[in-house]
């Protein structure tokens, strides 16, 4: 019935001749699919949503912990003040000081904070290598599993001492590095073409779902229990998911053993002009000399910069500036995430729309959501470093950043997917492990800048990453595109460009 309906259109189509009707024209068309619900390829979008959940929860819980894993006096005795007048709190329960604090000054914090970085970025590239060379399934519950372990031994590794601690991080990042090329590499395989947006902006979402459930989460564990069991509990939480997805999961739809027939057809035939398997051959130099790569590159790099500078260090802003206590620090610290979220569910919706429904091109629709999507951050992350102790413009602020940023979600972020299907796992493997820089280096380089926790140290730190989001901005709104590139395939196909 949609076939018959489309040939008439295109009859009609030609009677038009105004190139607004036209547009307002297709905008109606309806298009060829399966059905999205209770369809194989959303369940993995789901159970994939849930596993980044997991990802991140583990990966941020302990900005939250570490405030409550510090002593409260400083060096000379004096016990440590905010910058803005600390707000009042309940009485804490007596049971929830059982677990040990430790003497840390700023840049030992700031080393432990990003060294799960240090581990996250060896395990890019061969991650994406191998997920396409073994299967991604295995691979990415396998990582995530590795994570969960670590997660599970940090309190003794804090116990015995922040070397140890820095290394059990660093062996979580390690495992935790596979996840996004893993993920990418599985895609190629599941998504068509024209609902990559929506598929993958609910996969990813988990990882903003892990952070606003895990920081509030971590803080109500931290106030009536004590830190060590936010290791316990996500560790847990890591093992469930693990298990489901184990059962439930299969590399690619002809593998799968419940995925109907019509929708196997669907994804596959969408699929078999954009995907090569020629077997253990890769173009490494095609890819490394590919300015449409580089230009996912620099805007991964320039929009994680500001992201990793809030994911690590937002709760310390919030408890050493703003005067929130440990209860109260949480919750606050999730509210960007929230918008984070919710944008980049709504935007994946709006993107596919807009490009299989008005038809769109595709490097138009992935440009515009990477401008709005770190422009608008940039803008209102320096707008939060003036705001002084307004404690509610404050977090505004820092919300709206936050939350525009999850447009990016259908721009750069799955760019590979549009330009090298058959690669998108060592694509982004490549991109991720410069965009995992900001993480290593960008807490300490912010605690070196903030020893005094001043507001004006704070602004440096605000309008450095601004001003890296700008850049990378604009470098990918001049390089960026969206069609299949030649070297990717062996006849080239692109979806509106």
């Amino acid at each position: 019935e949609k076939i018959t309906f489309r040939f008439r259109a295109i009859k009609k189509w030609n009677k038009l001749t105004d190139t607004s009707q036209l547009s307002l024209f297709l905008c109606g068309l309806p298009s060829l699919s399966a059905p999205a619900c209770c369809s194989s390829r959303y369940g993995l979008s789901l159970l994939s949503c849930y596993g980044f959940f997991v990802a991140y929860a583990l990966r941020v819980n302990l900005s939250v912990a570490m405030v409550d894993m510090l002593n409260n006096t400083d060096a000379s005795g004096n016990t440590s003040k905010s910058v803005c007048p600390a707000h009042s709190s309940p009485a804490r329960p007596i049971y929830n000081h059982t677990a040990s604090v430790y003497d840390w000054d700023s840049e030992t914090q700031g080393w432990i904070l990003g060294s799960f970085f240090y581990g996250y970025i060896l395990t890019q590239i061969p991650g994406g290598y191998l997920a396409r060379k073994y299967g991604a399934k295995w691979l990415l519950g396998l990582g995530i599993l590795g994570t969960v372990v670590f997660t599970l031994l940090t309190p003794m590794a804090a116990d015995l001492g922040a070397g140890y601690l820095i290394a059990v991080r660093v062996l979580e990042g390690i495992g935790e590095g596979v996840t996004f090329p893993a993920m990418h590499a599985m895609w190629a395989f599941w998504a068509p073409p024209m609902e990559r947006s929506r598929l993958l902006t609910i996969a990813y979402t988990g990882a903003q779902l892990g952070t606003v459930v895990a920081l509030p989460l971590s803080a109500q564990i931290c106030f009536y229990l004590d830190w060590t069991w936010v290791f316990y509990i996500f560790g847990i939480v890591g093992i469930v998911w693990f298990i489901l997805w184990a059962l439930l999961v299969s590399n690619t739809p002809s593998t799968h053993p419940r995925i109907t027939e019509q929708e196997r057809l669907y994804i596959t035939s969408s699929l078999n002009k954009e995907l090569t398997l020629s077997g253990d051959h890769i173009p490494w130099g095609s890819i490394l000399t590919s300015m449409p790569l580089w230009a996912i590159v620099v805007a991964h790099f320039s929009y994680n910069w500001t992201f990793y500078t809030l994911l690590t260090l937002l709760p310390t802003y919030m408890s050493d500036v703003l005067g929130f206590s440990i209860k109260e620090n949480g919750a606050l610290s999730a509210l960007p995430y929230i918008g984070c979220g919710l944008l980049a569910v709504l935007g994946g919706q709006l993107a596919d729309y807009l490009r299989e429904n008005c038809f769109y091109r595709t490097v138009v629709v992935r440009k515009a959501f990477s401008l709005v999507g770190m422009i608008g951050p940039a803008v209102f992350i320096v707008a939060a470093g003036y705001t002084g102790c307004n404690y509610i413009l404050a977090v505004a602020f820092l919300s709206i950043s936050s939350s525009l940023g999850g447009i990016v979600a259908s721009g750069f972020n799955i760019n590979h997917l549009d330009i090298a299907p058959s690669y998108a796992g060592i694509l982004l493997g490549i991109t991720n492990s410069f965009a995992t820089i900001p993480g290593m280096v960008g807490p300490v380089i912010a605690r070196a800048l903030t020893k005094n926790n001043t507001i004006e140290e704070w602004q440096t730190v605000f309008y450095i990453s601004a001003g890296i989001n700008l850049f990378g901005a604009v470098f990918y709104t001049v390089f960026g595109q969206g069609v299949v590139q030649p070297w990717a395939v062996h006849n080239p196909h692109s979806h509106g460009n």
